[in-house]
C-alpha cells in the first residue's frame, strides 16, 4: 500500500515517519503498512491514538448494524402505526440496501479520492439527519425516503471505516484491530433485535432510528479531534466506473431480492438480470481498459484476495441464510418472541467476541490461509449441528451449534479481511475496503434468495396433500389452522435441516478455496504510489 507521509506529532501514524510504502519520507519495504522503515532505517512510528480511534470506526460500524437489525422488530408497529401496505413495507426494508450496496465501491472511490474521514464524517452525518427524518416520519412515504438517505450515509461511512483501520494500525496489529471492528459488528448483529424490542416496548418504534443521533454525533465529534485524514495520491476520475458499478450492483441486488418472490420468468426480473450483467460486464471491461481505474482489475490477479475473496462469499452467502431460517425456526416453531429470538443468538456472539481475539494473535503465528480455512471448517461443522435439529429440541443444542460456529467465526474473519485487506495498494484503501464490503453484500443477499428458495421448496414438499395453498408456502399461515401445526412444524424443521446442509456444504467449499488459493506471503517488495496522512 501507498506510504503515509504525517505531519509532526499528532498530524501522522507517528509523526513523519510513514506507515506503509512509497510515500512520506520512509522505503517501500512491503504491502501496505508492512514493515517500513523511516528515513533513517527505524522501526514505522505508530500513532498513540491509534486504539481511540479504533473505538470511532467501531462506534460507526456499530450504528450502522444495529439499525438494519432493529428494523426486523419495528416492521409490524410501523405498519399499523403508518397504515403501511406490504409494497410500502418492502421498501422500507429494501430501499436501504439497494442504495447501500449501489453506492459501496464509488463510495470507497470518492473516499480515497478526497479523504476518508472526511467522507465517514459526511456519511454519519447524512446517517444521523436521515434517522431524524426516519423517526417522526408521518407515511410510508417519508419513512422510505429516510431509508434511502440512510443507505447513502451508510455507504460512505463502511468502507472509510476499514480503510482507515489498515492505514492507522501497521501489520503487527492489523489483525487485532480488524477482531475488534469485526467484534463491533456482531454485536450489532445480536443485540440489534434485544435493543429493538426494547425500545418499542418502552416507547414508540421511532425510538429504534432516534438512538443513532447521539452515537452519530458522538463519532463525528471523536473523528474531528482524534482522527488523522488520509487520502490516495490524485487520480482523473472514472465517472464511466462510477456510472457502471452504481447501476450494475443496483441492478443486481434488486435481481436477487425479486427472484425469490417473482421468478425468473417475470418480465421485470428479467430487465433487472440483463441490466446487471450488462453493466457489471461493461464496468469490468471499462477498469481493464481505463488509464485511471476506479477498481484496479489486477487485485483479482493476487491468490491471496481473490481467495479470501470467494471464501467471503461463499460464507456470506451461508450466514444469509443462517438469519433467515433461524428465526423463523426459533419463533414459528419453538414459540420464541422476536426479542428472546434475538437474544438467542447470544452465544453466536460471546464466542465470536472471545475468539476474535484468539484468532488475531493466532494469526499472526501460522498465517492467514490456515486460520481461514480452519476457522471456515469450525462454522461448517455449526452448520452439520444445526442441520440435525427437531421441531421438539430444546436450547441445548441450539447453543452448542451457535457457540462452534462463533467459535469458528471468530478464527476465519479476522484472517481473512486482513489477507484481503493486505492485499490491496494503500491509495487503493477505500475502495479495496468497498470491495470487501460488497462481496459480503452480494454473498448475503445471494444466499437470502438461493437458501430462501431452497427453504420455502423443502417446506412445501414436506405438507401433507390437500394443504391450501397459503399454508403450503407459509409456516405462518399454516401455524393458524391447529390441524396442520404439528405438521407444519414438522415440515419446516425438515426443510431447515436441507437448508443448512447446503449452507455446510457452501462453508467447507470456502474452506477448500481458501487452502487452494491463499498463499501467505513473506515482505516481498511491493511499491505502490503515495497515500498522504494528515491531522
Amino acid at each position: 500500500m501507498g506510504g503515509i507521509a504525517g505531519g509532526s506529532g499528532a498530524g501522522g501514524a507517528g509523526g513523519a515517519r510513514g506507515t506503509g510504502g512509497a510515500g512520506g519520507t520512509g522505503d517501500t519495504t512491503g504491502t501496505g503498512a508492512k514493515g517500513v522503515a523511516g528515513a533513517e532505517g527505524a522501526a514505522p512510528g505508530r500513532d498513540p491514538r491509534r486504539w481511540l480511534i479504533l473505538i470511532v470506526l467501531c462506534l460507526s460500524t456499530l450504528v450502522l448494524v444495529v439499525d438494519n437489525m432493529v428494523l426486523t422488530v419495528s416492521i409490524p408497529p410501523i405498519a399499523e402505526d403508518l397504515g403501511a401496505s406490504a409494497e410500502a413495507i418492502q421498501w422500507i426494508i429494501e430501499s436501504y440496501i439497494l442504495v447501500f450496496a449501489g453506492l459501496l465501491l464509488t463510495a470507497g472511490s470518492l473516499s480515497d479520492r478526497f479523504g476518508r474521514r472526511r467522507v465517514m464524517i459526511i456519511g454519519l452525518a447524512l446517517f444521523g439527519i436521515a434517522s431524524l427524518l426516519a423517526a417522526y416520519a408521518e407515511s410510508p412515504a417519508q419513512l422510505i425516503a429516510g431509508r434511502v438517505v440512510m443507505g447513502i450515509g451508510g455507504a460512505l461511512v463502511m468502507p472509510s471505516t476499514l480503510s482507515i483501520l489498515i492505514t492507522v494500525f501497521d501489520e503487527e496489529e492489523r489483525r487485532k484491530a480488524i477482531s475488534a471492528w469485526g467484534a463491533a459488528a456482531v454485536v450489532g448483529l445480536v443485540g440489534g433485535p434485544a435493543v429493538g424490542g426494547i425500545l418499542i416496548a418502552h416507547f414508540w418504534w421511532g425510538a429504534v432510528f432516534l438512538m443513532n443521533v447521539p452515537i452519530v454525533l458522538l463519532a463525528i465529534a471523536a473523528a474531528l479531534v482524534l482522527m488523522p485524514e488520509s487520502k490516495g495520491p490524485w487520480r482523473k476520475p472514472d465517472f464511466a466506473g462510477m456510472a457502471l458499478s452504481v447501476t450494475g450492483m443496483t441492478a443486481l441486488i434488486w435481481t436477487i431480492i425479486s427472484l425469490p418472490k417473482d421468478g425468473l420468468t417475470d418480465p421485470s426480473t428479467l430487465v433487472c438480470l440483463t441490466l446487471a450483467v450488462g453493466a457489471l460486464t461493461g464496468f469490468v471491461v471499462h477498469e481493464v481498459r481505463t488509464a485511471h481505474p476506479m477498481v484496479p482489475m489486477s487485485l483479482f490477479r493476487d491468490r491471496m484476495f481473490s481467495g479470501a475473496s470467494f471464501s467471503l462469499v461463499l460464507l456470506t452467502f451461508a450466514n444469509g441464510g443462517l438469519m433467515l431460517v433461524l428465526t423463523q425456526y426459533l419463533q414459528f416453531v419453538a414459540g420464541y418472541s422476536p426479542t428472546e429470538a434475538g437474544l438467542a443468538f447470544t452465544p453466536l456472539a460471546v464466542a465470536t467476541l472471545l475468539f476474535n481475539g484468539l484468532g488475531a494473535g493466532l494469526g499472526n503465528r501460522i498465517g492467514n490461509r490456515i486460520m481461514t480455512a480452519v476457522g471456515l471448517a469450525v462454522i461448517a461443522a455449526g452448520f452439520a449441528v444445526l442441520a440435525t435439529l427437531e421441531a421438539g429440541d430444546g436450547f441445548t443444542p441450539l447453543g452448542v451449534a451457535m457457540t462452534v460456529m462463533g467459535i469458528g467465526g471468530g478464527l476465519a474473519m479476522p484472517a481473512a479481511t486482513a489477507a484481503l485487506m493486505g492485499a490491496v495498494p494503500e491509495e487503493h484503501a477505500g475502495v479495496g475496503s468497498a470491495l470487501n464490503d460488497t462481496v459480503q453484500q452480494a454473498g448475503a443477499a445471494l444466499g437470502v434468495a438461493v437458501l430462501g428458495a431452497l427453504l420455502t421448496s423443502v417446506y412445501s414438499g414436506a405438507m401433507p396433500a390437500g394443504t391450501p395453498d397459503a399454508a403450503r408456502h407459509s409456516v405462518a399461515a399454516a401455524l393458524s389452522d391447529p390441524a396442520l401445526a404439528g405438521a407444519a412444524r414438522d415440515a419446516f424443521t425438515s426443510a431447515m435441516s436441507a437448508t443448512f446442509t447446503a449452507a455446510a456444504a457452501g462453508v467447507l467449499a470456502a474452506a477448500g478455496l481458501a487452502l487452494v488459493l491463499m498463499r501467505d506471503r513473506g515482505r516481498a517488495a511491493h511499491p505502490e504510489p503515495r497515500t498522504t496522512l494528515a491531522a
